[in-house]
C-alpha cells in the first residue's frame, strides 16, 4: 500500500515527468555533440575503395597485352615498306570504312595492299590470257594493250567499288530494322529511361534480327558517355550510317538535348516517317518488277508458249501434207 501510495501520489508523478522532461532535454542538446559525421566515413571509404579498385584495374591491364591493336604480317609489311599509304593516299578512306563497318588498322593495309597489287595481277592475268588464246581471239596488238590497261584500271578501282557493295549492304541491312529500333526506343524513353540506357537496351533487343545495327547503337552509347559534346555522337552515328532517315533521328536528338524539347514526340514522328519511308521502298521495289521481268519472259517464256500453242497444229498439218 505504501508503493502504490508512493506511485500515485500527483506530486511524485509530476516530478518524475519534469526528470524525463530534463533528461530528454540534456539528450537533445548534447547528441550533435555526440555524433559521427557518417557522411563523410562513407565518402572517405568509397574513395579508398575506388582507389584500390583502380589500382587493380591498372595491375592487370600491365599484365595483359596492350589494347591498342597492333597490326602485323606480310601486307602490313609491305605497305609500310613501299609507302603505299602515301602513294595512294585517300582522304575519304576513313569515312568509307566507317560505313562499311571495318574499323582497326588490318582494313586500311588490306585497301592500300590491294589498290597496289590487284592492278598488276589484273594486268598479268589479261595478258596470259590473250597470250594464251592469241590464235583463237585474232586481236590487234593496240587491242591486246587496251585490254591489258583496262583490267589494271579495274584492279586499281576494284577495293573501292568492294568497299560501296559492303557499305550498301550494310545500310540497307540497318534500314530494315531503324523503324522498329524507333519504335522500342520510344517505348524506353517514355518509360522514364535515360537515353543511353534507353539506347543500350534497345540494342541488345535489336541483336538478334540486326547485328549491325546493334553495334552502330552501342558505339553511340559509349560516345555519349565519353565525348566532350553529346552532338558529336548523334552526328556520328548519321556519318557512319549515310542515311536520311538515321540524319534527320540524329538532328531531332540534338535538338532535343540543345533546346530541350520533348524527346517522345520527336521520336514518334520520325519513327513514323522511317516506316513510311521503308514502305515506299518496297514499293518501288515491287513497281520496278514488272519491267526487269520483261526480257526474261520474251526471251524464255514465249518461245516456249508458241511451241505449246503451235506444235499441235504443226503436227497435224504435217500429217496431212504426208496423206
Amino acid at each position: 500500500m505504501n508503493w502504490l501510495t508512493l506511485l500515485t501520489d500527483p506530486a511524485n508523478i509530476a516530478a518524475a515527468l519534469a526528470g524525463a522532461a530534463c533528461f530528454a532535454t540534456v539528450v537533445t542538446v548534447a547528441a550533435p555533440m555526440l555524433q559521427t559525421n557518417q557522411l563523410g566515413a562513407r565518402l572517405k571509404a568509397v574513395s579508398q575503395r575506388r582507389e584500390e579498385l583502380r589500382r587493380k584495374s591498372r595491375a592487370a591491364l600491365e599484365k595483359k597485352v596492350s589494347l591498342r591493336q597492333t597490326q602485323t604480317g606480310f601486307v602490313n609489311d609491305m605497305v609500310q615498306r613501299f609507302d603505299l599509304q602515301k602513294a595512294l593516299k585517300d582522304d575519304t578512306l576513313q569515312h568509307k570504312l566507317m560505313q562499311a563497318g571495318l574499323r582497326g588498322p588490318r582494313p586500311i593495309s588490306m585497301f592500300y595492299f590491294g589498290r597496289a597489287a590487284l592492278p598488276i595481277g589484273f594486268a598479268i592475268a589479261a595478258f596470259v590470257y590473250l597470250t594464251m588464246m592469241g590464235d583463237k581471239l585474232e586481236l590487234a596488238g593496240q587491242m591486246k594493250l587496251l585490254i591489258v590497261v583496262g583490267a589494271a584500271a579495274a584492279g586499281f578501282y576494284a577495293p573501292n567499288i568492294y568497299l560501296s557493295n559492303v557499305a550498301s549492304k550494310r545500310r540497307d541491312a540497318i534500314m530494315q530494322a531503324f523503324p522498329d529500333t524507333l519504335d522500342m526506343l520510344l517505348i524506353c524513353v517514355e518509360s522514364g529511361m535515360s537515353i543511353e540506357m534507353a539506347l543500350q537496351r534497345v540494342g541488345q533487343e535489336i541483336a538478334s534480327s540486326s547485328i549491325e545495327l546493334a553495334e552502330e547503337l552501342a558505339l553511340t552509347c559509349a560516345e555519349l558517355s565519353y565525348l566532350p559534346e553529346r552532338r558529336m555522337a548523334y552526328e556520328n552515328l548519321a556519318r557512319r550510317t549515310n542515311h536520311p532517315g538515321v540524319k534527320s533521328v540524329a538532328m531531332a536528338l540534338t535538338q532535343a538535348e540543345r533546346y530541350g524539347t520533348p524527346l517522345g514526340s520527336a521520336l514518334r514522328v520520325m519513327a513514323k516517317e522511317n516506316r513510311e519511308m521503308r514502305l515506299s521502298a518496297a514499293e518501288k521495289k515491287a513497281a520496278a518488277l514488272p519491267p526487269k521481268l520483261t526480257v526474261p519472259m520474251i526471251v524464255f517464256f514465249l518461245p516456249v508458249l508458241m511451241m505449246v500453242i503451235l506444235g499441235p497444229a504443226m503436227i497435224q498439218i504435217m500429217d496431212m501434207l504426208k496423206k
